[in-house]
């Protein structure tokens, strides 16, 4: 019952995951065009990059929601843990268009600093503003959901353009006031900096779920000794711990114990131990007798 309890929380929290992922995605898209328009009207490099940048991310917010939608998909004989790795896969991916965004904006930037162009400061200002309340707004209703991989790299893409709406509104406010248009490049050179931390931190988070290493944060030792809590476990090896989905951790391991007719009370206790302390909701367990049997002598 608390087996099934728990998988309904998960499909509940996918759901809800999922929603937060495609409204934000069709309020990123909305502002993304008009801020693309803005750019163009005003001339300014930071807006249309900010602008170019929300446009990926409401890709990658729509790449996270199908991700998340195919994770609740249930196990197939060709797919027995279920498609739960495709939330990984897109944060992947995310992090991959993120480099490819950086590189773009790296090269106009450098472009604009050797010809500065004209632009229209107090209305690239105007609408970097209006950029950062929309880009708060989404962070904000992704915020609950920031423990889920596929998400966690949604919220990245957001705060690569909070960041770059910041940028794009001082380099606004500063051609205003003093007409100084350089800063403009160097706004958009700001943004790619910042996206570049993000997206290599994410990319590398990524493939150490696809290479099965131990989630950050959880450690093989103390789960094992926190294991050996439960009584009736004499031991814990051959203790393995990796990811499924970008919200679900899945734990294998043989378990020595004192009298294999209390199993079934220590299976309880085990799985309700792991959950409550590590998250982890998705455990197989071989029980081993720690007592040998003696051997006659002929």
């Amino acid at each position: 019952m608390a087996e099934h309890h728990h998988h309904h929380g998960h499909r509940h929290e996918q759901l809800t995951a999922d929603h937060a992922l495609s409204r934000a995605a069709i309020i990123t898209v909305a502002f993304a065009v008009a801020e693309a328009a803005g750019g163009w009207w005003t001339g300014s490099l930071a807006l249309l990059s900010d602008a170019g940048h929300m446009l990926t991310d409401a890709g990658a917010l729509v790449l996270g929601a199908l991700a998340a939608s195919m994770a609740r998909r249930p196990p197939s004989q060709r797919h027995s843990y279920g498609l739960g790795r495709a939330e990984v896969v897109a944060a992947a991916v995310n992090a991959t268009a993120m480099l490819a965004i950086v590189l773009a904006l790296a090269y106009e930037g450098f472009v604009r600093l050797k010809n500065p162009s004209p632009v229209n400061g107090v209305a690239a200002a105007s609408i970097a503003a209006a950029g950062l309340l929309v880009n708060l707004w989404v962070l904000r209703r992704l915020a609950p959901h920031r423990h889920d991989l596929n998400t966690r790299a949604a919220r990245l893409h957001v705060l690569g353009d909070v960041l770059g709406s910041v940028a794009a509104l001082a380099s606004g406010a500063i051609i205003a006031a003093t007409g100084w248009t350089p800063i403009d490049a160097l706004a958009s050179l700001a943004i790619a900096i910042l996206i570049t931390i993000s997206a290599v931190r994410l990319m590398r988070e990524s493939l150490h779920a696809l290479m099965e290493g131990v989630p950050h944060g959880l450690s093989v030792e103390t789960i094992g000794a926190e294991m050996a809590r439960v009584e009736g476990v004499l031991s814990v090896h051959d203790l393995h711990v990796w990811t499924l989905s970008g919200s679900r951790t899945a734990l294998s391991a043989h378990v020595v114990v004192r009298s294999l007719g209390e199993w079934d009370r220590m299976l309880v206790d085990l799985q309700v131990r792991l959950h409550a302390a590590f998250g982890i909701d998705h455990v197989t367990l071989q029980p081993e007798s720690g007592v040998r049997p003696l051997v006659r002598q002929g």
